[in-house]
């Protein structure tokens, strides 16, 4: 019985599911979810991340770990996270460029946070023979020595919900079955416990993850226990917002949510201000969130972008297109936003004033 079948099945036996429970299904099931059976990462695949679109990404986040590592004083021991770490690509260039900071890589245990077997053994044949350590979930890594934690695109899959105005007031927007059986956006009759601002049409809907919330906390609770840096980032909003942005993507373009459950990657963007709110309020210090295009211009892409032209003339337009894609506001460079959740005593790089 396909997913689709099952989540059918599912409704009509017990109810509408939140937007939250459709999503976890659709990318998490054992059987057929996304991540557990199909994820498609690259031009060959679904999407492409910002280490696909170039190594200067990875190599500007491996220069980032190394200074944050010499600004924690260079301990002996650190641990370097990755959470969603795709198919490797990010950890290798960030690895590479890490070499040029002495010591940094011989300090550095790598952990890999991943539940999608198909990628653990993609990120085993990227990462060749340099020793990782796998976890299934954030709470698997011990906090007995600092830790440089990185995550881009991984936030915005985590399950979101999702408000309707109704007229007069807001409902939670459910998904049930039409007359025919199929997948439908619906209504629940229970009043929202959630208190938001009366709207009109034009806001449509209100979005709110309270797994993003906990995660935070999570990471702020980390952070306070280990001391250390977490950069995360992925597309979102630094301000409050309403409207849907719930989004299937599949062969490298959009396609409705109900269209093929669990064989498309559900995203929804980033409440940034919100996921950073929870982890300060569990003990991290946070940074400004900044736009995607502004933290890699500060880190130096630019100047990464001429000494690679430099090195390869022939590939000057290539390495032009890869520098706009992920700084142009037109591009990624708005759309997508960095922040850095950290301990005391730090100034990671890359979110001074513009």
């Amino acid at each position: 019985m396909s997913l689709r079948d099952r989540l059918i099945e599912r409704i009509a036996r017990d109810g509408p599911l939140s937007v939250a429970d459709y999503m976890d299904a659709c990318l998490h099931d054992p059987q057929d979810g996304y991540y557990a059976v199909r994820p498609g990462l690259g031009a060959a695949g679904d999407f492409i991340t910002a280490p696909h679109v170039s190594q200067m990404f990875g190599e500007l986040i491996g220069l980032w770990a190394a200074s944050v590592w010499t600004d924690l004083g260079q301990p002996a021991k650190v641990r370097l996270v990755e959470l969603g770490p795709g198919d490797g690509t990010l950890m290798s260039d960030l690895l590479r460029a890490g070499r040029a900071a002495p010591g940094f890589l011989a300090a550095a245990e790598v952990w890999l946070v991943e539940t999608s077997a198909p990628l653990r053994e993609r990120q085993k044949a990227a990462l060749g023979d340099h020793p990782i350590r796998w976890a299934s979930r954030l709470e698997e890594i011990p906090t007995d020595r600092p830790i440089i934690l990185i995550a881009n695109e991984f936030l915005d899959c985590l399950p979101i919900r999702q408000a309707a105005w109704e007229g007069e007031r807001w409902r939670e927007r459910m998904i049930g079955l039409d007359d025919s059986g199929a997948l439908v956006f619906s209504a629940s009759p229970k009043p929202l416990g959630l208190r938001l601002p009366e709207a009109d049409e034009a806001w449509g809907v209100f979005e709110w993850s309270d797994a993003l919330t906990d995660f935070g906390r999570k990471i702020g609770v980390l952070i306070a226990r280990a001391s250390g840096a977490a950069l995360f980032i992925d597309y979102g909003r630094d301000r409050p917002e309403y409207g849907d942005t719930l989004q299937a993507l599949r062969g490298h373009a959009k396609e409705g949510v109900f269209d093929n459950p669990g064989h498309a990657d559900l995203t929804a963007h980033v409440d940034f201000p919100a996921f950073a709110e929870a982890a300060r309020a569990a003990g991290a210090r946070g940074s400004a969130i900044r736009t995607q295009g502004n933290f890699l211009r500060a880190l130096g892409i630019e100047a990464r972008a001429d000494a690679l032209i430099r090195a390869n003339p022939e590939s000057t337009a290539r390495i032009g297109r890869q520098l706009c894609r992920l700084i142009d506001p037109e591009a990624m460079g708005e759309l997508f936003k960095a922040v850095c959740l950290h301990s005391a005593g730090l100034n990671p790089p890359g979110f001074e004033a513009p």
